[in-house]
C-alpha cells in the first residue's frame, strides 16, 4: 500500500497557491494578527483537498512454491536393483509432494553423457533446471541417487538458496572390486605381442585376487594378482582385425556388482604391408588390370613377374640382345614364399619354370595359412595345366578339358548372395537357384538378370570343394572360394574379367569384386562369411551374425548380461548372409553374445570411465552438501521415503523421521485500486471550521 496524489488543479498552480498562503501567513505572524493559526489550518486543509491524496492498494495473489526433484538415472544406478529402488522412491516423493498445498513439483532426470566418462553430473543438471525457474520460489531440492556424484560444487550448494534433501539408493557399507586398464595399445602388428597394463582395485582392501584373461573368448591366462597394484600381461596378435581381450577378476565376498569386474578392450591387428606375388604366364589384357588394381592399394606391396621366355626355349637371339630378368625361382619359392600374404597365378601353365618340389611347397604354404588365387585361361584346360601338378590336391575345381567361348553374363549364386565377397555387388540382380543345369544366354531377361556386361570365355571345371559364389555359362562355376587347412584358395575360371574394367557393354563392378576376392584371401575380418558381432549404439546393443547357410528354424543367440543373467535374442534373417537383432542395454558393463560356436563382446559404457570408478553407494560425497544447505541425507533401505513437511524459511528443514521444504510466501500483483485518504466532507469541515473560528477570533 502506498500514498498517491491526484491534484484537482495543475501542480504549478497548486504550488503558487501554497506560496501565497505561506506569504500571507508570514505577514499575519509579523503583524501578530489574531486567528493566524486558524487561517493556516483552513488554508492547509484547502491545499490538501486540492492535492487529492489517496491510497494505492495492490491486489496480490499467493504464488505456489517449487520443489525440484532430481532423479539419478546414470549407469551406476542400473546395478544391484537400484533402478527399481529409484522407481519406488520417485513415485513416493511425487505422492508426498502432491498432497502438499501451494507447491509445484518439477522433476528432472540425470543421465550420463559420453558413455559415463565424465561421471554423474548431478549439480550441473540442477543448475540447468534452476536457470528456467524463479529462484525466489524454490522451496527445496530432493535428490534420489546412489551418492556417486562427480560435480559437488565448491560452495557445497549454499548458492542454491534452498535445502538439499538426499535420498540414497543402495546399502551402507557396500563393497566393490573392479578391473582397471592402465595402458593398452590401440593397435599392434600381426605376428607381434601387445602389452596391457591393468590393476584390480578394491578400496581399502589388501591381499590378492584371482584374475582370468581371455583372448577372443578363449582362456589365455589365469593367476592371482595383488590388489591395488599395476601388473602387465602380454597378448600375441595372431590375426588382422580386432583381437578382443577380457580381464575378469573373481568376485569379492558381498560385492555389490560384477559390472566392473571385467574389462574388455579391442586391439586392432594390422599388417605392416600386405605382400602379393603376381605371376603371369604370358602378357594378356587381364594382367594389366590385376597390376593396376593391386598397385592402387597403398597397403599392398606388389611383386610381379611375367614369364616371357621359358628356360628350354632355343633361338638365335644373341645373349647381349636379351633384356630379360631371370625369374628368381629359388629365392621366391624357397627363401621368401612365407613372406607373401597372397600368391596369384594369372594364366600360368607348366613351362618348366617351377620344379615339382616348388608346387608341393605352394601346397604346404596354403595349408599353413597362405593364400592362393588361380586366374584360369585356356592353358588351365590344356595339357600344360597346373591341375596336373601337386597343386591339384588343394584346387577346389579340376578342369574337364572344355573351354566355353561366346558371351555370357556372370551371375551371383544363391550361396554368393550370402557370401560377403559377392553379396550386394552393384547391379547383381537375382540369384541363380542352382549351380548346374539350365542355360544362361546373354539375352536372358527378367528381374534376376544382372545389369552387367558379358564375359567371353569360361573354363569348364568339376567342382569338388569350396563354395561357388559366381556362375557362368550353363550355371557352371565361375568363381570358387575354399579354405584349405589354415589358408585360403580361390579359382576365377575366366580370363576376360578385364572387359568389365574397359566398360565393354556397360562393364561391371570389376574393382569391387577383385578387391573383395583379394582381401578375403588375405583374411580381411570384414569379409568373414561366418562371424558374430555385437556393437553398442546409444542405449541398444545390435547383434549381427553372418552365415552362408540360411536358417532352418528359429534363429536365436544367447546374451549374458554383466550381472551374469542370460536371455535369448531372436535374429531376423535378411537373406544376404546377415541375421540381425537388437536389445536394450539396461546394465552397464561387458555383455557377451554367443551362438554356441562363436562369442562376441559389447561394452556398455567406457570401462575406464569415472562412472565405473567405484560402484559402492556412499553418503560421503553428498553429506557436506546436505549439512551446508540445511537439508539431510538418508538411506532408502532404512524406511523408504520419509514424510515431507513445509517449514518456515530459515527454520530447521529436517527431523528424525521427516524432511522439510521451506515456505517462500511469494505473491503476484494482479491489480491496483485507489482509496481516498480523507473523505471530502472532512476537508470541507476543516476549511469552513477554520475560517469561522478565525473570523470569530478577530471579532473579539
Amino acid at each position: 500500500m502506498t500514498i498517491g496524489f491526484a491534484p484537482l488543479v495543475p501542480w504549478p498552480l497548486l504550488a503558487a497557491l501554497g506560496l501565497l498562503t505561506l506569504a500571507a501567513i508570514g505577514l499575519m505572524l509579523a503583524r501578530r494578527a489574531r486567528g493566524t493559526w486558524l487561517r493556516l489550518t483552513a488554508m492547509a486543509a484547502l491545499l490538501a483537498a486540492l492535492a487529492g491524496p489517496h491510497m494505492v492498494v495492490a491486489k496480490r495473489r499467493p504464488l505456489p512454491d517449487i520443489a525440484l526433484v532430481a532423479v539419478d538415472r546414470t549407469l551406476s544406478q542400473t546395478i544391484d536393483g537400484r533402478a527399481a529402488q529409484t522407481d519406488r522412491a520417485e513415485a513416493a516423493v511425487r505422492a508426498e509432494l502432491a498432497r502438499l498445498p501451494g507447491l509445484q513439483t518439477r522433476v528432472i532426470t540425470v543421465r550420463n553423457s559420453r558413455g559415463g566418462d565424465r561421471g554423474t553430473r548431478l549439480f550441473a543438471a540442477i543448475r540447468r533446471a534452476l536457470a528456467e525457474l524463479p529462484r525466489r520460489r524454490l522451496a527445496g531440492i530432493v535428490t534420489i541417487t546412489d551418492g556417486l556424484v562427480d560435480d559437488v560444487p565448491p560452495d557445497l550448494g549454499r548458492g542454491l538458496g534452498a535445502p538439499v534433501q538426499v535420498l540414497l539408493t543402495g546399502r551402507p557399507g557396500e563393497r566393490d572390486r573392479r578391473v582397471v586398464v592402465k595402458r593398452s595399445p590401440p593397435f599392434a602388428m600381426v605376428g607381434h605381442d601387445a602389452t596391457i597394463r591393468f590393476a584390480v582395485d578394491e578400496r581399502g582392501a589388501q591381499g590378492d585376487a584371482p584374475i582370468t584373461v581371455r583372448v577372443d573368448g578363449k582362456p589365455y591366462f589365469s593367476d592371482r594378482v595383488p590388489l591395488n597394484r599395476t601388473v602387465s600381461v602380454t597378448i600375441p596378435i595372431r590375426h588382422a582385425g580386432r583381437t578382443v581381450v577380457e580381464m575378469t577378476a573373481a568376485p569379492a565376498p558381498g560385492e555389490v556388482s560384477l559390472a566392473n569386474n571385467t574389462a574388455a578392450i579391442a586391439i586392432s591387428g594390422v599388417r605392416d604391408r600386405l605382400k602379393v606375388l603376381l605371376i603371369s604366364g604370358k602378357p594378356n589384357a587381364g594382367e594389366r588390370a590385376w597390376r593396376n588394381l593391386l598397385k592402387s592399394d597403398p597397403a599392398v606391396e606388389l611383386v610381379h613377374f611375367t614369364i616371357l621366355r621359358s628356360p628350354d626355349k632355343e633361338d638365335d637371339t644373341p645373349i647381349r640382345d636379351l633384356s630379360l630378368i631371370a625369374f628368381p625361382v629359388r629365392e621366391l619359392f624357397e627363401d621368401k614364399l612365407k613372406d607373401f600374404d597372397l600368391v596369384i597365378f594369372d594364366r600360368y601353365s607348366r613351362r618348366g619354370v617351377l620344379p615339382e618340389a616348388y608346387y608341393r611347397r605352394l601346397v604346404d604354404y596354403v595349408r599353413g595359412g597362405g593364400a592362393l588365387l588361380m586366374v584360369a585361361g585356356p592353358e588351365f584346360a590344356g595339357p600344360l595345366s597346373m591341375a596336373d601338378t601337386p597343386l591339384a590336391a588343394i584346387l577346389p575345381g579340376l578342369p574337364t578339358g572344355r573351354v566355353e567361348l561366346g558371351p555370357f553374363l556372370p551371375r551371383v549364386t544363391a550361396v554368393g548372395r550370402r557370401h560377403p565377397v559377392t553379396a550386394d555387388l552393384p547391379g547383381a540382380g537375382g540369384a541363380n537357384p542352382s549351380h548346374a543345369g539350365g542355360a544362361n544366354p546373354p539375352h536372358a531377361g527378367g528381374a534376376d538378370r544382372p545389369h552387367w556386361g558379358p564375359w567371353l570365355r569360361q573354363i569348364d571345371v568339376r567342382r569338388r570343394a569350396g563354395v561357388t559364389v559366381l556362375s557362368g555359362k550353363e550355371n557352371q562355376p565361375l568363381l570358387i572360394l575354399n579354405k584349405v587347412g589354415k589358408g585360403r584358395i580361390a579359382e576365377l575360371l575366366s580370363d576376360t574379367v578385364w572387359l568389365w574394367a574397359r566398360g565393354w557393354r556397360g562393364g561391371g563392378p570389376y574393382n569391387e569384386l577383385l578387391r573383395r576376392v583379394a582381401h578375403w584371401l588375405m583374411r580381411e575380418p570384414a569379409l568373414n562369411a561366418n562371424a558374430l558381432e555385437a556393437r553398442v549404439q546409444g542405449t541398444r546393443i545390435l547383434v549381427t551374425r553372418r552365415s552362408l547357410a540360411p536358417p532352418t528354424g528359429p534363429d536365436r543367440v544367447t546374451v549374458t548380461r554383466p550381472d551374469g543373467t542370460t536371455l535369448d535374442l531372436a535374429l531376423t534373417d535378411h537373406e544376404d548372409g546377415r541375421a540381425t537383432g537388437a536389445l536394450t542395454a539396461d546394465q552397464a558393463g561387458v555383455w557377451r553374445v554367443t551362438d554356441g560356436r562363436r562369442t562376441a563382446i559389447a561394452v556398455v559404457g567406457s570401462q575406464s570411465a569415472r562412472e565405473f570408478a567405484d560402484l559402492a553407494a556412499t553418503a560421503r560425497r553428498l553429506a557436506p552438501v546436505a549439512a551446508a544447505t540445511g537439508g539431510s541425507i538418508r538411506w532408502l533401505v532404512n524406511g523408504g521415503v520419509p514424510p515431507i513437511r513445509r517449514v518456515a524459511a530459515g527454520a530447521e528443514a529436517a527431523g528424525r523421521d521427516w524432511i522439510g521444504l521451506e515456505r517462500r510466501n511469494r505473491r503476484r500483483t494482479i491489480g491496483l485500486s485507489d482509496v481516498p485518504l480523507f473523505p471530502a466532507f472532512l476537508f470541507l469541515a476543516l476549511v469552513l471550521g477554520g475560517l469561522a473560528a478565525a473570523w470569530r477570533r478577530e471579532g473579539r
